[in-house]
């Protein structure tokens, strides 16, 4: 078996199946050997039910009371039990499981081990496993990988195929040369990755996963070596000269450019105006007056005869920011055209054929842009407005499509300068760092559960003033199922709640694109008034009139994440407000969340989470989402990535050369596997 092979040449795993794994990402047998764990399990023996406590993760061995019920709610299968053992009974619920009805038989001894939950004031465990007694006591004190699943496909299944992968795959040499891998105390690649799958103890599982994520952070260091050798000698095609409706524009302003927006100005200015083609990032704080910035740069280089894109996110935003833009149109006669993948195929081919004829001076829209069909005519410069970075593959297309364009990539992360300069290190780096003096600083409040009915009337008063909120879910790894049940019946118990008459309405993971698409405009039109929601808002939506933000169990986030979560509020006149809901009693957890009360500064956020947590926390909070490395976190494995970083820089350019040499398929794994990340 071969790293390229299909996962079909994997025994068990049919055209169905296969097709379950492609939703995960998952087309090769090296896809699927780097499918690594989202964390492990340690089996623990069972307690009797009379003992057990809410938020707790624990095993019973119990007996079925009755026949297990199935129950429909919406589009969700809800399968529920009741189960006894000499102490006590309990309920048990399953989401989507309608099979357990006949497979669970009544008066049968088992062990379930899930959450429990506190439900309409009853303990009940949800989602819970299902073992026999003597396949149970086998797993104890034994670390069980747990993987990102999808609808369709279950851990014992991934865990089966990944076993059966790392048996017969023959592994490919490994590329960290031998001084690198000494220096830094490194196990052996092939090692790691079957320790990180099926580790045999603690200690052994966290030097395999050091190991992977020194890897990923090695091949991203290498990746942006080779792009800014090959920066280095690209003359730009685009130069461009000062122009007078820039000024103009800026006069039209109700108030002034910060001196940080200034300066910045300044620095993108002369990058369009010189002989190298631009590659600079925009790193700024929400709210800290970006897209000013991005506006600009579209005049400029409109108004030097070119042809410009503008990338965003979600089809929400795009059509925003189309629709602020209509003033350029008339003020400057700038042709601004919308592309995005709800239009219809008239739309979109009236949209190709002005981008072609360069009847569009700039072209607003989402991934859409970069579509085989769309063929530019002298694309001087390109901007993205995204958490994921500009990847190297969408780069490479619009290179394709007219010559070197001009980059201009736009982040509202926070993330240490020390650490912004390793990860972008081909891009040349701006930063805001100050906010426009009339937008008013969000207050904030770190509450427990105890204060919800308080924040409820909080938000009735808001909503009453022509205010709109929005309530973030607590967050749900175990499944998208679960989670999806958990904002539908939150949103329910919110309608009751909140005073009659105020439209409530949800927004998860599962929705189809268009009725996320739906929603989000809804919203941003005034029509719905409370958003309950899981982290997809998270980006992609300017709503100036939500003022309220309330996010429950948000311990359970990154503060970087949850910084984002904040950046929702506060974009308009009105005084905004953050509530929130910390459902731990953890002496650690508010402190990190007295770190968000206490400031609005992205940038100290991010350097105070980096000393509070510590490098290596590997069972911690994910906190860099906008960077998608599969195993690596910036926050928690900042040292590996600096001592990646160093170790790339020490090599010479013969060591990299031989390391390609040796390793063809590593450019193709580095420029373009990893194009999310780049």
């Amino acid at each position: 078996m071969e790293a390229n092979d299909k996962i079909k040449v994997i025994k068990g795993i049919g055209e169905k199946t296969e097709k379950v794994f492609h939703k995960l990402g998952i087309e090769t047998v090296q896809d699927l050997i780097e499918h690594y764990p989202r964390g492990y399990e340690e089996f623990e023996g069972p307690a009797m039910i009379a003992t057990i406590q809410e938020g707790t993760t624990i095993a019973i061995e119990a007996s079925l009371m009755s026949t297990p019920k199935v129950k429909k709610v919406k589009n969700l299968q809800i399968v529920n039990a009741q189960v006894k053992d000499s102490t006590s009974s309990m309920f048990l619920t399953w989401f989507n499981m309608p099979f357990l009805q006949k497979t669970l038989r009544y008066g049968y001894h088992y062990i379930f081990r899930g959450k429990v939950i506190r439900k309409n004031g009853i303990l009940l465990m949800e989602q819970p496993g299902i073992y026999q007694r003597e396949d149970y006591y086998r797993l104890l004190k034994v670390l069980q990988p747990i993987y990102p699943l999808t609808e369709g496909i279950t851990n014992t299944a991934v865990s089966k195929a990944i076993k059966q992968a790392l048996t017969e795959l023959e592994f490919a040499k490994d590329y960290i040369p031998k001084p690198v891998a000494k220096e830094y105390l490194l196990m052996d690649r092939t090692k790691a990755i079957k320790e990180v799958h099926f580790p045999r103890e603690r200690e052994s599982m966290m030097k395999a996963r050091q190991r992977l994520v020194f890897d990923e952070f090695f091949l991203y260091s290498l990746a942006l070596r080779k792009l800014k050798d090959k920066k280095t000698v690209l003359r730009s095609e685009y130069t461009m000269e000062e122009r007078p409706e820039c000024d103009q524009y800026m006069k039209s302003f109700p108030y002034s450019l910060t001196k940080a927006q200034l300066r910045v100005w300044e620095e993108i200015k002369k990058d369009l105006c010189g002989d190298y083609v631009m590659n600079r990032l925009i790193q700024g704080d929400v709210g800290s007056g970006k897209t000013v910035l991005a506006i600009l740069s579209l005049l400029m280089a409109v108004k030097n005869g070119y042809q410009t894109s503008f990338m965003v996110p979600t089809e929400v935003l795009a059509k925003q920011h189309y629709k602020s833009l209509s003033s350029l149109s008339t003020e400057f006669g700038i042709s601004i055209c919308l592309l995005v993948g709800s239009m219809t195929a008239k739309e979109k081919r009236e949209a190709y054929d002005r981008i072609k004829t360069h009847r569009a001076d700039i072209i607003i829209g989402t991934h859409a842009l970069i579509q085989e069909k769309v063929e530019y005519d002298r694309l001087g410069l390109v901007i993205t407005d995204e958490q994921h970075r500009f990847g190297v593959k969408q780069r490479e297309a619009l290179m394709n499509k007219g010559g070197n364009p001009h980059v201009l990539v736009m982040s509202a992360t926070p993330i240490p300068r020390t650490l912004a300069i390793i990860l972008y290190g081909d891009l040349d780096i701006s930063i805001v760092d100050e906010l426009p003096a009339e937008r008013l600083p969000i207050k904030n409040c770190v509450v427990d559960t105890n204060y919800r009915p308080k924040a409820y009337r909080f938000i009735d008063k808001q909503v009453a003033e022509g205010r709109q909120t929005y309530v973030i879910c607590p967050m749900v790894e175990e499944s998208e199922e679960v989670e999806a049940e958990n904002v539908i019946e939150y949103t329910e118990r919110l309608k009751e709640a909140l005073a009659s008459g105020i439209t409530v309405e949800f927004l998860h993971g599962k929705m189809k694109p268009k009725d996320k698409n739906d929603v989000m405009e809804r919203f941003a039109n005034g029509e719905i008034k409370v958003l309950v929601s899981t982290t997809v808002v998270e980006v992609g939506v300017n709503v100036p009139n939500a003022t309220v933000m309330m996010v429950e169990n948000s311990e359970r986030f990154g503060l970087a994440q949850l910084h984002q979560l904040r950046g929702r509020v506060g974009r308009g006149e009105h005084q905004s407000y953050c509530i929130l809901v910390c459902g731990s009693s953890s002496k650690d957890a508010w402190e990190r969340l007295e770190i968000l009360n206490k400031s609005n500064d992205g940038f100290f956020i991010a350097g105070e989470d980096l000393k509070l947590r510590g490098p290596g926390d590997i069972f911690g909070i994910r906190q860099s989402g906008d960077m998608d490395f599969k195993l690596g976190d910036i926050f928690n494995d900042a040292s590996l990535l600096k001592a990646a970083a160093v170790a790339v820089k020490s090599l010479k350019d013969k060591e990299v050369d031989s390391i390609f040499e040796a390793n063809p398929y590593l450019e193709e794994k580095i420029l373009y596997r990893n194009s999310n990340t780049l």
